[in-house]
């Protein structure tokens, strides 16, 4: 290759000397521009609410403390399709978790306790009257009066399925694989409604599976009941009478445990501390991506000229 082929290559080449001159001479257009997006950044961050997080941490109710049946049993129990004290305390615990994250269960606690303002409308909390701050644009105070606009099929007052994507954001649940315990948290304006959230959670589940258990076994029973009457084998009789006195024990003990899937180990707490926003972390970002990007602008304006 001649030297006269090398010249333009060479002349399209951008050494670390020009690229420092291009930024320098743009420097008062990169340092403008990142402060003063660095201020909005600073509005932004100011403007909006804290969040507060109450976590508990449960652990599952262990299979020592339920029913033991004998083999015997639990085998007819088998054959004859009735399933003996519920399920084992792993299965339990994660049928019980995915219950929490069930539309029709979280669907249910919506209505219950009449979250639709707490979780659409809300938009601060005010520390010292201890009482929630609603958008405007949402909900009407003064008036008692859901104010947003929606489109059909959506109404002014918020649906519970759309009450329910929105609670989903608020609510966390981890198990730990190693320990089996796990931790339930609820995000809020509110440091208040996070923790009673957090303990209403716990006390519905174990009353939902409860419930569920309590309705399984009265059903076990008028089974068993109804097979006693159809057979006259002594033997066969007594195996299902010791099936439903197994079953009687189901109902006893679902009836006199509260904790009944998950037994509370550190309860949930008011925050004192906030959990985000990270106002210092959102200035340090914004004035980080726009001076990336404005340096960005000033090299391809300084390569564009150069190529003229």
């Amino acid at each position: 290759m001649t030297e006269q082929q090398k010249t333009p290559l060479a002349d399209d080449e951008i050494d670390l000397r020009e690229l420092f001159k291009a930024l320098w001479q743009g420097k008062w257009i990169i340092i403008v521009t990142t402060l003063l997006f660095s201020v909005a950044a600073v509005f932004y961050a100011l403007s909006l609410s804290n969040i507060y997080k109450s976590e508990v941490t449960l652990a599952p109710v262990s299979e020592e403390s339920g029913l033991k049946i004998p083999g015997q049993l639990g085998g007819l129990a088998a054959l004859a399709g009735v399933n003996l004290g519920g399920m084992g305390g792993g299965d339990k615990t994660g049928l019980a978790t995915e219950i929490l994250k069930s539309r029709e269960f979280l669907g249910r606690f919506i209505e219950e306790n009449d979250l639709f303002l707490a979780i659409i409308a809300a938009e601060g909390w005010d520390r010292e009257s201890n009482r929630l701050l609603y958008d405007p644009k949402i909900y009407d105070v003064s008036a008692s009066k859901w104010t947003r606009k929606a489109k059909a099929p959506f109404v002014a007052k918020p649906s519970v399925l759309e009450t329910y994507e929105e609670i989903r954001k608020l609510i966390s649940i981890n198990k730990d694989k190693t320990t089996g315990m796990v931790r339930l948290s609820v995000e809020h304006y509110s440091p208040l409604l996070a923790k009673e959230w957090s303990e209403k959670l716990v006390q519905a589940i174990n009353n939902e599976m409860r419930s569920r258990e309590l309705v399984q076994a009265e059903r076990s029973i008028a089974y068993l009941n109804k097979q006693i009457e159809q057979t006259n084998i002594a033997d066969v009789r007594a195996m299902l009478y010791s099936l439903i006195e197994e079953q009687t024990k189901t109902v006893m003990l679902a009836n006199v445990r509260d904790e009944y899937v998950f037994e509370t180990i550190d309860p949930a707490v008011v925050a004192e501390k906030k959990s985000k926003p990270n106002r210092i972390l959102i200035i340090i970002l914004a004035a980080m991506l726009s001076g990336i990007l404005i340096s960005f602008i000033v090299v391809i304006r300084y390569l564009n000229r150069r190529s003229k």
